[in-house]
């Protein structure tokens, strides 16, 4: 039987057949839907559950694996960054049951605040690491990764890209195979890294990586297609699939496994055709590592370092380096690109409150990871600084007391993103005596991955209802002595609130209360519409960026637009109503 499944569906049914028992991730686009096929599908199987950040799902992971449960954490890559602390000496440790890690890299950063390239992580923690080129792969290589980290007692990184993730493919499918592994065995030596033992651990893993390279050479992972041997290409993940199409008659060898290289087979391969090239995205893992092992290659000449490949690219640079014909045959040529949309806050965000009055009070606003980050584009244009997660309550910190800006700053951070990596900023601003005021835009949801839920929101991955954090509470616990709740909906309470915090020399939290319009479920009151008897096209109501608002295409006696409000998209939140300053926005009654 076959399925029609994305690479994140087919990894979570491969999770699925070959007997993973323990699923742990935070929610980050391009991995989300991972562990929510898990959650709805086979949950009378695996036992799966969003972790308040990354390092806490891998950590988890690490204690079911060591329990004996076949595990796995996901995350996006940059996930991978907050989850590094344990993994570098997991590498140590090694496992119990089988361990694997997803790392979803981000090429052209469709979702993502860089395109690092997390093949790295492998080298640096001496770990396997798999990629996968097809949804029937990401499945399989589930399967591979088990074998290899039950054999080798070692994590696995399997590394998706974006196109991996979401492109969908047909995919084999099988019965959930049973695996069978005792509970937690007390070992100290193995698992308890004080200095002495972890001394004895490095050895190990320096023997298991050579074990590895030995594997690496004889695994059908790694494979060599013959063609033309003028050419050879060494490629993998979504590259060789771009690779078989811009050239399809070279010879190729396609790594499966990008950690550790079998480097004896490239030397063969080598030996064997005419010109070699190395086809990856972003960074010339494997090309550095080839060359630096003595063999002729070109890559980074011809294939470009920034943003995700496609055909046309990687035929390019083959015309470039002379292997192929100048032109790209018809049948072959991209379709006329669509049109893009610009990324804006939904109609009706209850973010668009909280920018709206933070340009008034004309602060400078250190931002972080979540839909508000949107606030940073026109025509809101309010956030400042973005950086990582947890970040914007670091960087206000460090502004304030470097003591050479005179604006006010205020940072503000999401609610999954506060119990993500915020909790510990707060905390230091507290015992450091900063005089900043914090927003916490309480959506009561994950919004910008899709609406999961976190530990604030009553209810887990897996369907149960479960205590919630409260977030006054823990401001209040953490020592501050300044905790507010506002109606984002409401502008002059909002306004009138921010005003006095900002003024107080000490911390101060201010949480929203307004739900995200679309998560659990859409919220939607009357819409409004515009009175064009008292409207007199000043603009006002462009300013506050909601995309029900737009040209009609008229324009007043002085040649200035008029607006207009889509009813179909208004959720009637009333902002805009608020800032216009002649009462030309009303509801609409028709």
């Amino acid at each position: 039987m076959e399925m029609l499944l994305s690479g994140n569906e087919a990894l979570a049914r491969g999770f699925y057949e070959y007997g993973g028992e323990f699923a742990s991730a935070y929610p980050g686009t391009p991995s989300t839907e991972i562990l929510q096929v898990m959650a709805n599908f086979f949950k009378e199987d695996i036992y799966s559950e969003w972790a308040p950040n990354e390092k806490v799902a891998l950590e988890t992971v690490v204690g079911a694996s060591y329990g004996g449960a076949r595990s796995i954490a996901v995350m996006k890559h940059v996930g991978l960054n907050v989850a590094a602390d344990p993994l570098l000496t997991l590498s140590y440790t090694g496992v119990g049951a089988g361990l694997i890690i997803i790392s979803a890299d981000d090429p052209s950063m469709h979702s993502s605040q860089n395109e690092q390239d997390n093949r790295y992580y492998g080298k640096l923690a001496s770990i396997p690491i798999l990629e996968p080129s097809d949804s029937q792969e990401a499945k399989d290589f589930v399967r591979d990764a088990f074998e290899i980290s039950e054999k080798f007692d070692t994590p696995v990184i399997i590394r998706l890209t974006t196109r991996i993730s979401h492109s969908k493919g047909l995919v084999r499918i099988g019965k959930r195979e049973t695996v069978v592994h005792p509970g937690f065995e007390r070992n100290v030596e193995k698992y308890v890294m004080v200095p002495a033992y972890a001394i004895k651990r490095h050895a190990i893993v320096i023997e298991r990586l050579e074990k590895l390279k030995e594997y690496a050479e004889e695994t059908n992972i790694n494979k060599i297609i013959w063609n033309d041997k003028k050419v050879g290409v060494i490629t993998g993940s979504i590259a060789y699939q771009h690779t078989r199409d811009a050239l399809p008659q070279a010879s190729v060898l396609k790594l499966g496994m990008g950690y550790p290289l079998p480097m004896n087979k490239i030397k063969k391969f080598a030996s064997e055709v005419d010109h070699l090239f190395v086809v990856e995205e972003l960074e010339p893992f494997y090309e550095e590592q080839i060359k630096g092992a003595g063999i002729e290659i070109e890559g980074k000449k011809y294939f470009p370092s920034l943003l995700e490949l496609n055909v046309d690219i990687v035929r390019k640079g083959f015309v470039d380096a002379g292997v192929m014909e100048t032109g790209i045959p018809d049948s072959a040529k991209t379709e006329e690109a669509i049109l893009p949309r610009p990324p804006v806050l939904c109609p009706g965000c209850p973010h668009r409150g909280i920018m709206v009055t933070l340009r008034k009070l004309k602060v400078f606003t250190t931002g972080d990871i979540g839909c508000y980050t949107l606030g940073a584009l026109p025509p809101l244009s309010q956030i400042d600084t973005c950086l990582c997660m947890g970040a914007s309550i670091g960087h206000a910190i460090g502004i304030e007391k470097a003591g050479k800006t005179k604006k006010k700053i205020v940072a503000i951070i999401g609610d999954s993103t506060f119990l993500h990596s915020g909790i510990t900023s707060l905390a230091s601003a507290v015992y450091n005596k900063s005089s900043i005021t914090v927003i916490i835009a309480d959506n009561r949801i994950t919004a910008m991955t899709g609406g999961q839920d976190n530990p604030a929101t009553s209810k887990t991955l897996m369907g149960e209802d479960t205590n919630a954090i409260d977030l006054p509470d823990l401001c209040k616990a953490l020592g501050v002595e300044h905790v507010k709740t506002v109606d984002p909906y409401n502008l002059d309470e909002t306004y009138d609130t921010l005003r006095e915090e900002i003024d107080r020399d000490a911390v101060s939290v201010v949480i929203t209360n307004r739900p995200c319009v679309l998560f659990p479920k859409k919220i939607k009151d009357k819409p409004l519409k515009i009175d064009t008897d008292k409207c007199i096209a000043c603009g006002i109501c462009f300013s506050v960026g909601c995309p029900a608002i737009f040209g009609s295409g008229a324009t007043n006696d002085k040649g200035k637009s008029i607006p207009t409000i889509d009813p179909a998209m208004c959720t009637g939140c009333g902002i805009c109503a608020k800032v216009c300053p002649t009462g030309a926005i009303i509801e609409d009654e028709s």
